[in-house]
């Protein structure tokens, strides 16, 4: 068993992801910029499973991306890295920032580590079909709705069901309700 950070951690984008895992270990969902509103239903399930950071970009768009997600989750954390931090050839982001910044804002933002307990297995997933059969992907589409988490490839499911704090009771019964709704 490994420590992790409990909470996700909300980044604009992937290579904002890179980022952050380079510094920690930690589940990181990516806004993708403005397109924050699409997101919400991720953030959502995070949020209420294991709570959330803020670490968006030192700059305009960034506070602004912070802003929309603090007002609709106030019990968020929050993490800043300074411009200086994130500053890389006239570039500013989250994206540029050393590992040991990065891990800086996660700290004083007061980040939860937790054992990383693993309840769900490959085999889980080859079980429900949802990996290894020609409907995998629809399966896998139908279930990221069901539990909010978004579309997955197998590899990325299995790391989200183990992740986002989704039980095996709740997993079993979106299933069930998947191959009840399309029989």
């Amino acid at each position: 068993m490994m420590e992790i950070i409990k909470e996700i951690i909300v980044v604009e984008g992937r290579d904002d992801i890179t980022a952050v895992k380079r510094a920690v270990n930690a589940e990181v969902i990516a806004v993708h910029g403005f397109s924050v509103k699409k997101n919400l239903e991720r953030i959502e399930k995070a949020y209420q499973n294991r709570g959330i950071i803020i670490l968006t970009d030192p700059d305009f768009a960034g506070l602004q991306i912070r802003r929309i997600i603090k007002e609709r989750f106030p019990e968020a954390k929050q993490a800043y890295i300074n411009r200086w931090e994130g500053k890389k050839d006239g570039d500013i982001g989250v994206e540029n920032a050393s590992p040991e910044a990065i891990l800086k804002a996660l700290e004083l933002a007061k980040c939860e580590m937790v054992t990383k307990e693993e309840n769900f297995f490959i085999n889980d997933l080859m079980d429900q079909h949802l990996v290894g059969h020609p409907n995998s992907k629809f399966l896998r589409e139908k279930l990221g709705e069901k539990l909010g988490i978004g579309y997955s490839n197998g590899k990325q499911l299995l790391s989200k069901l183990n992740n986002y704090g989704i039980s095996r009771e709740e997993f079993f019964k979106a299933m069930e309700e998947i191959f009840e709704e399309n029989k």
